[in-house]
């Protein structure tokens, strides 16, 4: 089997990534999201940003999703490597000015500071499918749950 050096070299710092990754519990990052100004940003509640991240990638730091337009989506909240990231690979708009691989850490803020790019687009947190199906016009007081935070839950999500 041959493979090619762009191959082999996106396979190491994956594997470097997944040595640095994180599978967050929900409180704590329902904590890191509220801490970093999310709760409120754009309309959106912490409970959007938990859903959304739930269902996109389990809250896994190192979670990558091969697309069939051969893009992919890195991170805790699947940004894609066609608008948001440089992965070497796919042709990107990289709005977010970052390697994807960045995405793949414990240290989230980064992936924050994209994510809200994403949401101040047009299509605001419309832009994650996963969110517009299991989110969106859903009571998400449940995903703060015993969190004891200052975030309020809105009984519905603002869009």
């Amino acid at each position: 089997m041959q493979v090619s050096g762009t191959t082999v070299v996106i396979l190491v710092i994956l594997m470097a990534a997944n040595a640095e990754a994180k599978i967050y519990e929900r409180c704590d990052l329902a904590k890191k999201l509220e801490a970093a100004g999310l709760n409120g940003f754009k309309g959106y509640t912490v409970g959007d940003w938990l859903c959304m991240a739930h269902y996109e990638s389990g809250f896994d730091t190192s979670f990558v999703n091969h697309n069939p337009d051969g893009s992919s989506e890195y991170g805790i909240f699947q940004l894609n490597s066609a608008w948001w990231c440089y992965n070497g690979v796919t042709p990107t708009e990289n709005l977010c000015h970052m390697d994807c691989h960045e995405l793949l850490n414990r240290h989230i803020l980064d992936d924050i500071m994209c994510a809200k790019k994403v949401v101040s687009s047009k299509n605001g947190m419309n832009a994650w499918d996963s969110w517009n199906q299991h989110c969106y016009g859903h009571d998400l007081s449940e995903w703060l749950r015993g969190c004891h935070m200052n975030a309020k839950p809105n009984k519905k999500s603002i869009s």
